[in-house]
Parts: structure tokens; sequence; C-alpha cells
């Protein structure tokens, strides 16, 4: 095998496998919120801890990834990561859960920055756009997490042997993988972060994932709460299921469909069905209309992220490690606001009225991706 395809392929295993975990995790926040009976407010609380940790790993991600090769980060951070998974499941306190999720939260930071910062240098050596791929991977892992949660579910299984198992899976696949990784990708320029006004390249760039951040990180934490307590239905995993074999299905043809109809174009759309999904889930909160808006919010949020970080890959001014680690703070930024608040709105009014909020993120694409695309138009004619 061509090494660029075996390094492509090892790269792919470990975006599976991170979706993989995350789903597993997510998808059993329902059942935590029941074990420990805690109401949206409380709920919305405790899932501060995930982009606090975020928060206050990323300048540390960063800078692993311009000190090291991206792989060695990233395979410490996954075993890390696993362990912490089935900490989560061990937790009796309230303490001890947010401890739990807070390691979770830091590692998964660590391997996402070193994931992608591996995807962008690799995808130099395509002339053909891979990064879609790889986020399409990684929702692939997510839908197999969620299935695999919505079995153990059905079958009474509890959350302890659920993420143990999970854990021992995603430990031996990751020390078989790493072997394979992209080396030597360290980058030589562009790794100090520059303080002071902002590099309007980046910033615009941050904002769209700050509202990206809010819709799919939220779609992450909630979508099982809607469908258990809105829709009403015992399976209440079936509604992330749907979003996240949306997502994959669309960030498969999303490298496709870039090059067909532009990135402009993909923003556009992107934010018109994250719109309409959400509205559509709202006004008609009964088991298809749910599962329909639902899809068109996993097919609208999945090309946002890996066009994103492709872009940020061409920054003039930082390395793509540091670019994905500026932008990815705007993100966690939008996860820190996100989740939480629509559980205080939740617990203000009602669950379907916080899910506004997502709409409103979504449609704050079209214009913040149109200005910025008019803004390098202008700059490529000047040049």
């Amino acid at each position: 095998m061509d090494l660029k395809v075996r390094q492509r392929v090892s790269l792919s295993a470990f975006f599976f496998l991170s979706g993989f975990c995350f789903s597993s995790w997510a998808a059993r926040i329902p059942t935590i919120k029941n074990t420990f009976g805690f109401n949206e407010a409380e709920l919305g609380t405790i899932l501060l801890a995930m982009p606090i940790s975020s928060l206050i790993g990323l300048p540390f991600s960063g800078w692993l990834v311009t000190k090291y090769d991206s792989r060695i980060p990233l395979t410490a951070a996954f075993v890390v990561h696993a362990l912490c998974l089935s900490l989560i499941s061990f937790a009796t306190t309230t303490l001890t859960l947010v401890m739990a999720i807070f390691l979770f939260a830091f590692s998964m930071r660590i391997l996402n920055i070193s994931m992608n910062t591996q995807a962008i240098t690799l995808q130099k050596q395509f002339d053909r756009k891979i990064n879609g791929s790889f986020h399409g991977l990684w929702s692939t892992g997510g839908i197999v997490g969620v299935g695999f949660t919505t079995l153990l579910v059905a079958m009474d299984i509890s959350i302890t042997p659920h993420l143990m198992s999970v854990t021992a899976a995603v430990i031996l696949a990751t020390l078989f993988t790493y072997r394979f990784l992209l080396r030597n990708d360290r980058s030589t320029a562009g790794n100090k972060l520059a303080f002071g006004k902002p590099d309007p390249y980046i910033l615009y760039l941050g904002v769209m994932v700050f509202f990206a951040a809010i819709c799919e990180g939220g779609m992450f934490d909630w979508s099982g709460i809607y469908f258990q307590e809105v829709v009403q239905v015992d399976i209440f995993t079936v509604g992330y299921l749907i979003f996240m074999t949306c997502m994959a299905l669309s960030r498969f043809l999303s490298d496709r469909i870039i090059e067909r109809i532009g990135m402009p174009a993909t923003y556009v759309f992107s934010a018109v069905f994250i719109f309409s999904g959400i509205w559509l889930a709202i006004l008609f909160p009964s088991f298809w209309p749910a599962m329909i808006g639902f899809s068109l919010v996993g097919f609208g949020t999945a090309a946002i992220i890996p066009m994103t970080f492709t872009l940020a890959g061409a920054s003039k001014k930082y390395s793509p490690g540091m670019a994905i680690s500026i932008i990815a703070t705007y993100g966690m930024f939008g996860m820190l606001i996100g989740p939480p608040m629509i559980g205080y709105l939740a617990h203000a009014f009602n669950l379907r009225v916080s899910f506004i909020a997502f709409a409103c993120a979504g449609f704050m694409l079209i214009p913040i991706s149109q200005l910025f695309f008019r803004k390098e138009a202008r700059v490529a004619t000047a040049n």
C-alpha cells in the first residue's frame, strides 16, 4: 500500500474511534440525568465541565502539536480519553462525575487538535479534497456508537459494562494503529500566538465555528433528552442516531458537493437545513416530523467544521496546528454557551422553546460566511 494511503487509512481509524467514543458518552447522557435525578438546569450546569475543560486544554494542545509530531499527543491523549470514559460510569457523586467529565473533555481536546492537524497536513499530499471524509468517518463512528448504545439500552445493560467495553476496544485499536500515522509533521513556522488585534481571516472562521459549535454541540448533548421528554419515545437514542447518520452521509459527500457548488453556497445551504430542521422539530414535536427535522440538522451541520478547518490550513499567518487551535477556541466558547444555555432556557420555559436558540445560531452562518468570502475576494482582487 502506498505510504500516503496507509497514513490516510490509519488516521481514518482514529477519526472513527473518536466518534465512537464520544457518541458512547453522549448517548448515555439521559441515563446519567435519570441516575442522578438532575433537572434540565442542573444537567446544563454539569455539562459546563466539558467546554470549560476543553477551553483549558486548547493552549496546551496547541503547544503540543508545535513541539512534537502530532501522532505523539494524539496517541497519548486517546488512551487517557478512553480510560476517562469508564471513569464517568463509576461516578457516584456529582463531584466525581464532574471530575471524570472534565478529564474526558481535556483529553478529547488534545486528540481533536492532533487529529485535525494530521488531516490538514495529509490533505496537501492529495489532489482531491479528503478532509470531509475524515469527519465523515468520525460521524460513522458516532453512528456505530449510538447503535451499540441503543442495543444495550434495549437489552437493559447498565452504563458501567457498556463504557468499560468501549474503553477496552478503543485502547487496543489505538495501540495497534498509531504506528502507521503521519510522521515528521511538526511545523517550524507560524507557531507563535500573536496577541493584540485579531487576524481578520482567523476571526471570521472562528465566528463561524462558534455558531456551528452551538448547533452541533447542543444536538450532541440534548437530542436524546428532546426525544425522551418532548417526543416521548422509550428508545431515546433514535433522535441522536438519525442526526449522526445524516451527518455522516453528508460528510462523505461534502468534498464532492463543495467541488461542485463551492464553499460559499455550501455554507448557505447548511444554514438553511439547520434552521428549517430545528423549526420542523419544534412546531411538530411528534416522532416522524422530529426525525425528519433532526435529519435536516444533521445534513446542515455536517460540512461546516471540515470546510472551516480546511480554510484554516490556508492561513498565511499561522501553521495548521496553531490555526486550528485558535479557531477551535471559538468553538469551545460555542460549546460553553450552547448546551448549558439550552438547559437554563428549558428550565425557565420548556425544551421546545429552548431549541429556537439552535435555529438562530444556524441562521447566523449565512451573513458571517458571505462577509468572509466577500472580504477574501476583495483581497484576491487587490493582489
